[in-house]
């Protein structure tokens, strides 16, 4: 999921390098390519035929990506099948396309391994999840250009023997633990000399709870969440090791989160980059903001 940059140097970087089209979401030229992208959305379609809904996999349980809460307060969507609603970055998100596609968002609650088998059975048309585009998932689906770019971070308590780390050298010989299916797992948590991993915990906010009850000493996730917990627990500290040779070796495409669709669904991909190709690294900051500022933790 989820530098060796920092996240605006990272986003600024790509958005330069052309991977997401230039623009602010107020130019006028925004407008015609919302016309365009309606009229795609036809050619999309949505798995059960009905051109006029779009369906977004995922966790509902991934703040302040998405989560789930019991009413509709600040815009959430229903969750098909349940009385609950989502909302988050990725809801809103979903929302902002399906407006320019001119069709009505439905959440589906899945957990994270079952999100990629859903695009590909075409039970949804897309998911929405804080998923890295990595090559081993791209050659199973489809993904539109980054919606977001999540630079990687470590918990800790303000406490742990950890808590003044200034690079991965620094956490040896700690006892650590990460989501299930993730690169903070998979890829950084190996990185770190003498570490004791723990089994990977099923979603953030268990790997969260691991953290804060001391079953561990740190965790790495990204920033977005990272802020997250923050909010929730003032008892953690978050460590930036701020890119380079201090810092979890990654990849490009670890970093770099996008929307997955079922292969070959290219109007569907045309028309979903076509909306993220009117909004900036500014405007992905401040949706971020919002979400974490409305997030359930944060009350």
């Amino acid at each position: 999921m989820k530098l060796k940059k920092m996240l605006a140097l990272t986003m600024a970087a790509v958005l330069a390098a052309g991977l997401t089209a230039c623009g602010s979401s107020a130019d006028t030229s925004a407008a015609p390519a919302a016309e365009s992208t309606a009229a795609t959305a036809d050619a999309a379609g949505a798995p059960d035929g009905d051109p006029t809904t779009l369906t977004v996999a995922m966790e509902c349980a991934y703040a302040p990506y998405n989560w789930t809460q019991s009413d509709d307060s600040n815009g959430a969507v229903a969750i098909r099948g349940s009385s609950d609603y989502a909302y988050g970055y990725d809801v809103m998100m979903a929302k902002k396309i399906g407006e320019a596609l001119g069709q009505q968002v439905q959440i589906v609650k899945l957990d994270w391994d079952s999100l990629i088998p859903a695009v590909m059975s075409g039970d949804v048309d897309c998911v929405i999840a804080g998923q890295s585009i990595t090559a081993e998932r791209a050659a199973q689906v489809d993904f539109s250009n980054p919606y977001y770019y999540a630079s990687i971070v470590t918990l800790t308590k303000k406490d742990s023997a950890y808590a003044n780390a200034a690079s991965v050298a620094d956490l040896a010989g700690a006892t650590a633990t990460s989501q299930l299916g993730t690169i903070w797992y998979d890829t950084c948590l190996p990185q770190i000399e003498n570490a004791n991993i723990l089994p990977a915990q099923e979603t953030a906010p268990a790997m969260l709870v691991a953290l804060n009850s001391g079953a561990c000493d740190i965790v790495v996730t990204d920033r977005p969440t990272a802020q997250a917990a923050l909010v929730a627990y003032p008892d953690f500290t978050l460590l930036d090791f701020g890119g380079g040779d201090n810092d979890f070796k990654v990849s490009e495409e670890d970093i770099n989160i996008g929307i997955s669709m079922k292969k070959g669904n290219t109007a569907l991909q045309s028309a979903i980059n076509e909306v993220l190709s009117t909004m900036t690294a500014d405007d992905y900051n401040a949706m971020m903001d919002d979400a974490i500022s409305v997030q359930p933790l944060s009350e």
